[in-house]
């Protein structure tokens, strides 16, 4: 059975006592020993929790209890081992990371497409269909016919539009993320740069995946999320990925039956970038887990390995 209820959820609401709102969160999250990531800024909310289904019910709705976020809406799935090992509220400048200033989703955005209606509009063959997520993202799966700009970071979308040959105002746009959050940003920008429609998918691939059965689905591969599971397949269930303990990229099996695959201290995508030093610093942590694995008990010294991820959805 699944006893942890996962929330990946995101608001865009100006939030000027965000830094004062960071204490009760964290108060609120300790309370009842939920763990996972929330970023704050001034612009709103974004991140992804989880705990038992009783205290993440109540801790949701202590959330929309405050008017400025009673509009707040979250994407569920579940998980037998918790997918998180300690909690952090922390504070940004923006809630998912563009750097274009004046970008505000609160004054304009896309429009939004239910899952139940995406595969129709990006069937259109005059649909350009973009992915706004990552490379180490995209490799997983995407939508079938999908245009993928190949970005190691957000902050790179806006040149990418800026770049891409044969763009005009006129061009119809459908975009989609993981979670909708960063298509809230893609979809406002380009507005703003005049294009006259654009799309986004509603609740991102995560509702998708939820919403659309299979055998109907547009969706090729995994989709990667951002806490220990890595991956989740069509059924929203941990996929078959495993995160690199030294740079956090998502490894394959075919990966890790390199010969620079060394559990928990390099992959054939960070070996050649780490120090001597570095690498039996990793030996040495993957060597505490293993013996706190021998006593049953959870190593607390295992942090999420970052490398260009943000936690965003």
């Amino acid at each position: 059975m699944s006893n942890y209820l996962i929330a990946a959820l995101y608001h865009f609401v100006a939030l000027p006592d965000f830094r004062e709102l960071r204490v009760k969160l964290d108060e609120l999250c300790r309370a009842r020993n939920i763990k996972g990531t929330l970023l704050l800024a001034e612009e709103g909310i974004n991140g992804t929790i989880a705990g038992v289904e009783e205290d993440m019910r109540w801790f949701l709705s202590e959330l929309r209890s405050d008017p400025r976020l009673a509009g707040l809406k979250h994407k569920e799935s579940w998980a037998e081992k918790t997918p998180f090992v300690r909690l952090k509220v922390r504070l940004k400048k923006e809630i998912v990371t563009m750097g274009v200033p004046g970008v505000d989703p609160t004054e304009r955005v896309g429009t939004y497409v239910k899952p139940k209606d995406w595969n129709a509009l990006i069937s259109q063959p005059d649909v350009l269909l973009i992915d706004t997520r990552n490379t180490y993202e995209t490799k997983m799966g995407t939508f079938q016919g999908a245009t993928d700009p190949e970005t190691e970071s957000f902050r790179e979308f806006p040149q990418w539009v800026q770049d891409r040959e044969g763009l005009t105002p006129k061009t119809r746009i459908a975009m989609f993320c993981t979670g909708g959050i960063r298509c809230e940003k893609a979809s406002s920008y380009m507005l703003g740069e005049g294009f006259e429609e654009v799309y986004h998918l509603e609740g991102g691939i995560l509702q998708y995946l939820a919403d659309v059965p299979q055998e109907e689905s547009l969706w090729d591969g995994e989709c990667y999320v951002f806490d220990r599971r890595v991956s989740v397949n069509h059924d929203l269930q941990p996929g078959r990925y495993e995160a690199c303990r030294a740079c956090g990229l998502p490894l394959t099996d075919e990966d890790k039956a390199h010969p620079h695959f060394v559990h928990g201290v390099s992959c054939p995508y960070c070996h050649g970038h780490t120090s001597e030093e570095r690498k039996e610093r990793f030996a040495e942590r993957q060597r505490q887990i293993n013996l706190a694995a021998e006593r049953g008990e959870e190593y607390l010294g295992l942090r999420q390995a970052k490398h260009r991820r943000k936690e965003t959805q």
